[in-house]
This record gives C-alpha cells, structure tokens and sequence, in this order.
C-alpha cells in the first residue's frame, strides 16, 4: 500500500492507495489561513502537523491492516510559501503563503536584475519565496538574522517526518532561486536575494527517497517502522502526475479556486514575458508550463456571498450557453499572474444596465473567468506548447453550462474524467510508488478513464472569440483607471 498527501491551503488530504493505483479510502483535515494585514496570507507550520496528524489517523482507525502495509508515503503541496527554520529547527514566524502579495515591490527589484529571468526561467512573481525573503530582510531584520534554512510548505512535513531537509525539483521551481534548465540552486540566483545555498534544502528528484519516517512517529501513526518518505511534487506537478499528463501535449484546466491551465513538455522552454510559469516536473528530465489566473471559482464564490445564493444555484439559472452576454467581467479581483503579472490591477463589471439581474451578472463571470483562461492558452502556445486537448478538473466543472462554454472559448475538446479520485494527493502516491518499486512513471502514471468528451460549440466559436477580443483589449483600460 501507498499513501499521497497533500497539503493545500485550506486543508490537508490524504490517499490510502493500492498497489495497482486504485484508491481503497481518503481522509482529509481543514485549514485555515490568517490575513493580518491588506494582502498578507499567513499559517503557522504547527497547524499542517496537526492536520495531516489528523488525516493520517483516520485511515488508520478505519483501514489499521492496510496501514500496516504501506511501504510508502509521497507529498504534494502548495507551492512558495516560506518556512523559517533557526538553527535548532525551531519556526521562527508564521509562514507567508503563494497568495500574500505583501512583497510586490521587491520581486519587481529581484525581476529587473541581469540574468534573474534567465536562470530561473520565470518572472519573480510576488507570490514567489524568493521575494519574501528580501521583505524580510527590510520589514524584519531580526526574524532574518536567525534564519538557517528555508523550507517550502510540504517540505515542512517532509522535515517533521524524517527528520531531514530536502526539496524536490517542481517545488523549488517556483522559488526564484532555482536554476530550472539545470535542476539546481544558482548561487547568482540565491546572491540576488540574500541568501545562502546552505541556508536551502537538499534537492532531489520527486521520485527520490528522503528516508525511512521517525520510528516514533510511524507507530503513532499505525504505520510499519520502515515506512519510506518520498519527496513528492509540488501541487500542480503532482496533479499532473495524477491525471497522467507527462508527455509532450498533455494537458489539463483546472476550474478551482484560482485557474489553471496546464502543458506537459518534454524540454526546457521559457518564456518569462508572457508570464507563462516554466517549472520542473516532479518527475526525472521533464518540465511542465502553466499560465495561472488568481480568480476562478474564487470569482463565482464572490458573487455568491454578495447575492445570497450558492455557487450551484447560481449556474444552474443560466440554462442553455447562447451567444456571450452584454455584460463583461474581469476577474482579477486578487490581482493576476498570467498574462499581466499584476499584483495591483482589481477586478470590473462593464456595461451594466437597469434591467440586467442576476444571471447576466452570473454569466459575464463565468465567461470573464473563462476568457482569462483562453489568455493563459494563447501564451502558453506562443511557447510552442501545442493542446490538441484537456482534461478538465477541479470543482467549476460542475457546471455543464461552464464546461461547455469553456470549451467554446477555448476551442479545445474537454475530457471529464470518470467519478473517482485524481489530482495531487493521487500524484503524489504514484510519486511514492515509483520512488519505493523504481515502476516506470510512463507506466504508473496514467490517464483516468473518462466519462465524457466536450466539444465547442461550432456555432458559436467565433462570437466568443470576438468576445474575447473585446476583453482582452479591455485590460489597458482597466490598467489606466485612477
């Protein structure tokens, strides 16, 4: 038996799997993220140990006999956060998390140095660690002054397991501190931001063995004592490696709280001024680019809070996908990453009228949301990344009416998959698996089955790319606005 855990900002989920792949039982363990200030997003490490203690137990309380086989555990996570660690081990502040956009001023410092985007292969997002660091080393100085390693947020578990600091390859990717074409820390990169390469952890591929878990801890946790740790992927690497998307033209979209729009590629090719993310994958000799927006389902959810209705009554008023609606919304209510790299810019209805109500608010933000994301296709194809096809996951894909007008958008056929367990924590324990068995990832890490195929709606492909025209030209004028 195998384990994948994953540690999202709002919870920690955990896959008890079998040894052909199949998911036998799951557990998860909520979360909760602190604001102290306009643009700060903080968690304490403590509260991602109790959590994944919680998750962890479960299984064993419901499936003690299968927990006594598992031979390996890999982790998943959310990307950039930084955990500061003194000498003793001991956290010196709370974590700052891959959405606190506190540091905007210093990535822009860090993005405009020689060589930074060519080594990295990335703008330096706000959301990136790198950033974070050199906030720290003005706002707080002391804090900064003690740090003897940095680990990012999985790795943290990682550490509380085994005892050992180590990253993995996708993970550190979105540090501004990797070389990402080479697979190691640059000592450019690390002197850009102030830091050390032994204040880093140890890297090793996402199919690497950290170590055997704290025997202590492993029969607290119902598992045999010589359990292997696996380093694992970062979050959307280890999706990827959960849906099967590996090779050159696999892909997948993800409608969850922020958006993704993911490219498997078989090479390193950056394009940092599209800002197009250019990360390692989490496993051996492969990348992966995704273009990211901050508001998907986060921009529906809004709109339920403010309305009084949920999320699912609210699509679900929509009925048929028709022509693009007269209002037009754009969702960058935290900011956006890809293609505009703009912490600053807030979102905006145009073209509201007397007479509109609440479905043509409901319809302009799904098609803003959807529009955004036909932005991260186009950059990502002007990397040369070539989707014949999507997979679609993540909770907006409830919506048929959203999948469906998705697709039109995009002008891409979409694959649900079957009812069934994929995504990171899957991910992850397939990374277990074939750190543990040495299994081929090609072989361990396949596609899901699928239920359905999506195709756009060939009559309306051409309004909606007017339509997104029209949006895409709406930005610089946003942008201007006092």
């Amino acid at each position: 038996m195998f384990i994948g855990l994953d540690l999202g900002t709002s919870g920690v989920r955990v896959v008890l799997v079998r040894p052909d792949g199949n998911v036998l039982d799951s557990a998860e363990a909520g979360l909760l993220a602190v604001h102290p200030a306009p643009g700060w997003s903080e968690q304490d490490p403590a509260d991602w140990v109790k959590a994944a203690r919680r998750a962890i137990r479960a299984l064993a309380q419901r499936h003690p006999l299968a927990m006594e086989r598992v031979e390996g555990l890999g982790l998943s996570g959310q990307m950039h956060g930084a955990v500061l660690l003194d000498a003793g081990g001991a956290v010196l502040r709370p974590a700052i998390l891959w959405n606190d956009s506190r540091c905007h001023a210093e990535a822009a410092e860090l993005d405009a140095m020689p060589e930074v985007r060519a080594l990295s292969g990335n703008i330096v997002f706000p959301g990136f660690t790198a950033p974070k660091l050199v906030w720290m080393a003005r706002h707080e100085p002391q804090v900064f002054a003690r740090i003897a390693r940095v680990l990012l947020p999985k790795d943290y578990l990682t550490w509380w397991m085994t005892g050992e600091f180590g990253t993995e390859m996708s993970d550190a990717a979105g540090t501004a501190w990797l070389d990402v074409g080479a697979r190691d820390w640059s000592d450019r990169l690390l002197q850009a931001g102030g830091m050390r390469r032994d204040q880093m952890p140890v890297l090793r591929e996402g199919t690497g063995i950290v170590g055997p878990m704290r025997p202590d801890l492993a029969a607290e946790l119902g598992l045999p004592a010589d359990v292997q740790v696996v380093a694992g992927g970062a979050d959307n690497a280890a999706a990827a490696c959960g849906v099967g998307a590996l090779a050159e033209g696999d892909g997948f979209v993800s409608l969850g709280t922020s958006g993704v729009l993911l490219a498997a590629r078989s090479g390193f090719y950056p394009d940092p001024a599209s800002a197009v993310h250019t990360f390692c994958h989490a496993v051996p000799g492969r990348w992966y680019q995704m273009g990211v927006i901050l508001a998907a389902t986060d921009s529906l959810n809004w709109l339920a809070r403010i309305t009084g209705a949920d999320a699912a009554t609210l699509t679900a008023e929509l009925g048929a996908l028709s022509a693009p609606g007269p209002v037009r919304f754009l969702p960058y209510l935290s900011g956006e990453r890809t293609p505009h790299n703009d912490a600053a810019v807030r979102g905006a209805f145009l073209g509201l009228d007397i007479a509109h109500d609440r479905r043509d608010l409901t319809r302009a933000v799904v098609e803003g949301v959807s529009f955004a994301l036909r932005d991260s296709l186009d950059a990502l194809r002007a990397t040369g990344a070539d989707l014949p096809c999507l997979l679609a996951i993540g909770g907006g894909t409830r919506s048929r009416y959203w999948v469906e007008l998705l697709a039109t958008v995009l002008g891409l056929p979409l694959d649900l998959p079957a009812q069934g367990e994929f995504g990171a924590a899957l991910g992850a324990a397939r990374l277990a698996i074939c750190g543990v068995t040495g299994a081929d990832p090609l072989q361990v890490m396949t596609r899901p089955a699928i239920a359905e195929t999506i195709d756009p709606h060939a009559d309306l492909v051409d309004a909606y790319s007017q339509a997104h025209a029209d949006f895409a030209a709406t930005y610089p004028k946003l942008k201007a606005m006092p």
